[in-house]
């Protein structure tokens, strides 16, 4: 042995020792913790670990020991012999070592999705501990908020103002708010159940076309269709929007009625081409009612030097009774059109209505009419041109006696009614003629205008009675349903 290299010897023999005993230490309490926690997999590791290093010291060691003893004794052929398998037991120690990292590597990963697991099991076990101790009060909780949550949706279906329906896939109405009651004019328990959606539709083509077109899309924006009412057929129209459901289960359909706003849009229209043509009857008018004078004047002139029997004086009652028919025309045109001055004085109108049923009664007579009425006595005089007032009554009750016709039962009601908050008063007339087909009610106004056979109207009657309305700051409305009759109203403000 040299001297210089014994402290060496010295630490490579005790550090050798030592690294089997902390080796020893490290497997004793790596076993303790195992023991303390036999789930962990950390202390499992570690045990292992500890072992595979302790094997690898404890084979480190003995070879190093081995090694310095042989070499002393002069046994280093021998040493020479063993050291390959002392290099084998380090290296298999290592191989061990990093084995039992890998491994537990994966275990490490398993573990944690193990622990997860363990953890929302856990969760989940403490919920349905707690729900099955409250369950009880949790279900009153959750009614009472659906009962609050039920009453809210229901208010704002009920107190919509605009007509809600709900149908199933098949077209059924399985709920309606009110205001859709009040639309069609039924009660609640006459429609869901009674009535499918297609029963709605003046159309079928028009609900095919509309059940495509929300399958195909799954909603619908201001459809504008034709509506009717199940009870009377009346007819309404109506723009709807609505939406199918996601899975398809029902369609919730919103309809808001413009029946109204059409009447308006159509009287507009109306009352514009009524205006361009009662500004070209006037101009016509005008400029021939004076020829027609003078060709009058002549004729009766011409009448005096006649004797009556003469062919001559027959002719001259001809051009005299034509002619004059003539001036009718004109006048009526210049009624229409506002040229004859209006002489306003204050009035009872029930005493004008008097006066032409007096006029008429004779007509309504002999084709067997009988004509109620039903007057408001509470409206008071009012201004109005009272022979310009008379005309429009007769020619609609003229109108509606022509509309009877032969027809028995025939029967004319005539009611008033004052209107308080609109400070005006309501006048309608109807009958339970024949009617007015719906492809004439947008034209009855205008002039010229006449379902009659020739020489039994000129067609200027209702037009005559509309310019005067109009001139009197009110306004004339007609309702009508082919082969039941038709209501003319008429509204008249009581102030000008």
């Amino acid at each position: 042995m040299i001297f210089p290299f014994f402290p060496f010897w010295f630490v490579d023999v005790l550090g050798s020792l030592l690294m089997v005993l902390f080796g020893l230490l490290c497997v004793i309490k790596a076993f303790s913790l195992r023991r303390m926690d036999p789930d962990n997999v950390i202390w499992a590791y570690l045990l292992w670990l500890s072992m595979a290093l302790s094997f690898f010291a404890l084979s480190r060691s003995i070879g190093h020991i081995v090694q310095h003893i042989l070499i002393a004794t002069g046994y280093k052929h021998t040493w020479e012999m063993l050291r390959p398998y002392s290099g084998s037991l380090n290296t298999l120690a290592f191989v061990v070592g990093g084995a039992v990292t890998l491994f537990f590597e994966r275990i490490w990963g398993i573990y944690h999705r193990i622990m997860r697991d363990q953890e929302s099991l856990r969760d989940a076990h403490d919920k349905l501990i707690f729900i099955n101790r409250h369950l009880d009060e949790l279900v009153r909780e959750r009614t009472r908020e659906l009962i609050a949550s039920e009453r809210k949706y229901r208010r704002l279906f009920e107190d919509a103002q605009e007509a809600i329906i709900i149908a199933s896939p098949e077209g059924n109405i399985v709920d309606i708010n009110t205001a859709g009651l009040r639309l069609f004019g039924h009660e609640r328990k006459d429609i869901i159940g009674e009535i499918r959606l297609e029963d709605l539709f003046q159309s079928s083509e028009e609900f095919q076309r509309f059940l495509e077109k929300i399958k195909q899309d799954g909603y619908v924006t201001n459809w504008e269709c034709v509506l009717q009412k199940p009870r009377n057929g009346e007819k309404l129209v109506v723009l709807i929007s609505g939406s199918r459901e996601e899975y398809g289960e029902r369609y919730v359909l919103w309809l808001r009625d413009i029946s109204q706003r059409k009447i308006l849009e159509r009287q507009l229209l109306n009352a514009d081409k009524l205006s361009s043509i009662g500004r070209l009857a006037a101009g016509i008018a005008h400029e021939i009612n004076n020829p027609l004078g003078i060709i009058l004047g002549y004729t009766q002139l011409l009448l005096r030097s006649e004797p009556p029997d003469s062919e001559r004086y027959e002719d001259l009652k001809t051009i005299e009774k034509h002619v004059r028919m003539c001036k009718n025309i004109v006048g009526d045109l210049l009624k229409f059109s506002r040229m004859t001055p209006t002489e306003r004085q204050l009035t009872d109108i029930h005493s004008v209505i008097e006066e032409v049923l007096a006029m008429l009664h004779h007509q309504f007579e002999r084709s067997n009419i009988v004509v109620e009425k039903d007057f408001d006595r509470s409206i008071p005089e009012f201004s109005l041109d009272v022979s310009k007032m008379k005309q429009v009554f007769i020619n609609i009750l003229i109108n509606a006696r022509d509309a009877i016709g032969d027809k028995k039962g025939g029967q004319i009601f005539i009611r008033t009614k004052r209107q308080q908050s609109q400070d005006s008063v309501l006048i309608q007339i109807e009958d339970n003629g024949c009617g007015i087909p719906p492809e004439h009610l947008g034209k009855i106004f205008e002039p010229f205008f006449t379902t009659k056979p020739p020489g039994k109207g000129t067609g200027l009657g209702l037009a005559v009675s509309y310019g005067i309305v109009a001139e009197h700051g009110g306004d004339i409305m007609v309702e009508s349903t082919e082969s039941k009759g038709a209501i003319f109203t008429i509204v008249l403000p009581l102030r000008h």
